[in-house]
């Protein structure tokens, strides 16, 4: 079941949205406004969710609520990995929540947060004790990054790629299981975080993981999941094939739906971080995903703040 719908992944950074063609983020605010707008008239009970800020960053709300996208949103979303990409300490979760909420009155989800096991497997077991040690009761929706490790040969969604370093090669080590599917140290103790902690996990096109995916997930104990539908992948043929038997695979959780990612003809940049031309054909592919998979006749209650 759709829970909630997701507005982009982390549109204030760079590696998910164009700083040089939106430095005020003004078409993305623009285009959130349009989009949130669209999956109300499509389902008002689907709670509408602004895609996880990374970094965290009060001004970045501020924006958006004098651009009018707050008024279209019923939550706003942060990610953290304060062990492998940010500038701050582990212990300091509860008071990067206190900065968001002081901002804004909409409940505040953590709907990215991970430890990588670059360095050492045992590093992501203290780091998941401890990530939900400061969050479980803090936010309404709590979800980790990620059920898999990123395939080597596939390559992470970022704009400056190996030239990155480490930071780049990080990706590949978010799983609680390993590229071959077998589990790290973590996948030992998430059950005692679940179902308050929920998961993420970004399925590719046609993606081999899926069933395994869903199977690991109830072992787990996982209730409720964050997950995509890319609009670059729409324009695939035979997308929405892959898009209904996803969909249909996830059944059983919650789930929040992530849209985002625009295809290389739509924007200037010819990259999915690119704004769009025209921001109401995202708004439009937002509306029509709502109507196929989250009608509003079958949907139950939003998520409580």
């Amino acid at each position: 079941m759709i829970e909630a719908a997701m507005i982009w992944n982390e549109p204030n950074n760079k590696s998910h949205w164009d700083p040089e063609l939106d430095p005020r983020w003004e078409k993305f605010g623009a285009m959130a406004k349009l989009a949130g707008r669209a999956i109300h008239q499509a389902n008002p009970r689907i709670t509408r969710v602004l895609g996880g800020m990374s970094p965290i960053d009060p001004s970045f709300v501020n924006l958006m609520a004098g651009y009018g996208a707050l008024d279209h949103m019923d939550a706003v979303a942060v990610h953290g990995f304060p062990l492998d990409w940010n500038l701050w300490n582990i212990h300091e979760w509860p008071g990067k929540l206190e900065e968001i909420k002081a901002v804004t009155d909409k409940p505040v989800w953590v709907s990215e947060v991970g430890i990588s096991t670059f360095g050492a497997e045992e590093v992501q077991v203290w780091g998941l004790e401890t990530t939900a040690k400061h969050l479980i009761g803090r936010a309404p929706r709590v979800q980790w990054y990620s059920l898999y490790d990123l395939p080597q040969a596939w390559g992470a969604t970022t704009r400056h790629r190996e030239a990155e370093g480490s930071s780049y090669y990080r990706h590949f080590y978010m799983g609680l299981l390993r590229e071959d599917g077998s589990p790290k140290p973590a996948a030992d103790i998430f059950p005692r975080f679940a179902p308050e902690m929920g998961l993420v996990q970004w399925f590719h096109f046609e993606d081999h993981r899926l069933d395994d995916a869903v199977r690991w997930m109830k072992k787990l104990g996982v209730t409720y999941l964050r997950t995509g539908l890319s609009w670059a992948d729409y324009y695939r043929p035979n997308a929405l094939d892959w898009f209904d038997r996803q969909m249909e695979a996830l059944a059983d959780f919650d789930v929040t739906v992530t849209f985002c990612f625009t295809p290389e003809d739509r924007g200037p940049g010819q990259h999915h971080t690119s704004p769009p031309y025209d921001p109401q054909e995202f708004a439009d592919f937002c509306s029509e995903m709502i109507h196929r998979y989250a009608p509003a006749s079958a949907s139950a209650e939003p998520v409580p703040a």
